[in-house]
């Protein structure tokens, strides 16, 4: 039985790990961008609520009084261990161990935005009835198209340690959301 919360953040960050090298050796085409964007979103919070869950009820089960408090650091103490090493871990991987995965993830992200730039204004275009309005949305989308260009973009790195920084702050948030859940739900009346 494992009571430590340390020890179930470091379990999350195997967990993390796994999904990250299976999706790096069996996922890399021409979907890899899509395709981790799909296990980050729906795969890894499961895996971080399981653990989180797992946390609290564990002390829980043993009948100790617990607190929002208490209940709140035991949900978010495993998630905080558990995503701190995965993105420390993925940037010291993605920056120094296999660069060109970063390059072909820099360029994915590159091209969906334009994909999705482009569908965007294909289904506006129609739609706009006046003049003025559709020479705004032409204005925009050849903004759009010049801030997305390769000219713009080629020396842009979007895996930085400052992006890292960006995601794991986006990620806390979620963390803590989820651990004001727990904390609300589990702690003793």
């Amino acid at each position: 039985m494992i009571k430590n919360v340390y020890t179930i953040g470091f379990v999350l960050f195997i967990a993390t790990m796994f999904f990250f090298f299976a999706m790096y050796f069996f996922g890399m085409d021409t979907n890899y961008f899509d395709n981790t964007m799909l296990i980050n979103s729906f795969v890894m919070p499961v895996v971080y609520l399981a653990g989180s869950y797992y946390s609290v009820y564990t002390l829980r089960k043993t009948g100790v009084k617990m607190g929002f408090r208490e209940v709140f650091g035991r949900a978010f103490k495993p998630m905080f261990v558990g995503g701190f090493l995965s993105i420390i871990t993925m940037f010291l991987f993605l920056n120094f161990v296999d660069p060109a995965a970063k390059d072909l993830l820099n360029f994915q992200y590159l091209d969906r935005q334009k994909t999705e730039m482009d569908n965007e204004y294909n289904t506006a275009k129609p739609i706009l009835k006046t003049d003025e309005q559709k020479e705004e949305l032409e204005k925009e989308y050849a903004q759009n198209k010049l801030r997305i260009s390769h000219e713009m973009t080629k020396d842009k790195d979007f895996f930085s340690f400052r992006q890292f920084s960006y995601y794991f702050a986006a990620i806390l948030v979620f963390y803590v959301i989820l651990s004001t859940f727990f904390a609300s739900f589990f702690r003793s009346r």
